[in-house]
């Protein structure tokens, strides 16, 4: 029996993400709240040029979000400039996000980043991965 194609038990396509069409009039931005802290986390760590977002291939949905601080602006990196924080987007990702708001919100006791993605047509039922 063949798994629902959109299980949470189908797992991912295999393999690099595969290229899509370019860079021009391509963005990425973020919320006061996700700015605020950025810029507090960078200057209780004492160093850092922004944030880097991204896609990898995993999941159920076949792709999955990717953050981190980041110390230096990479050659292939596509910078993104808002409220004061980089954002550092590599090139085979940005397609992918194009047009995300990174949010940072606390729900409760929880907190973190949340992307707001206009391009997500589904999402996996436990929440790990997305599917454009």
């Amino acid at each position: 029996m063949q798994p629902e194609l959109n299980s949470c038990t189908s797992g991912p396509e295999k393999g690099p993400l595969p290229e899509m069409a370019g860079n021009d009039n391509m963005s990425v931005g973020l919320t006061e709240a996700a700015a605020r802290h950025i810029t507090r986390y960078l200057g209780r760590r004492g160093k850092g040029v922004g944030v880097r977002l991204g896609v990898k291939t995993t999941g159920c949905s076949g792709l999955a979000y990717k953050i981190e601080y980041a110390d230096e602006v990479n050659p292939e990196d596509v910078v993104f400039e808002q409220l004061g924080v980089k954002i550092l987007v590599d090139p085979k990702s940005l397609p992918y996000i194009d047009g995300t708001e990174l949010d940072f919100v606390r729900e409760g006791l929880n907190e973190g980043f949340k992307f707001n993605n206009p391009n997500e047509r589904d999402r996996c039922g436990c929440g790990e991965s997305f599917r454009v």
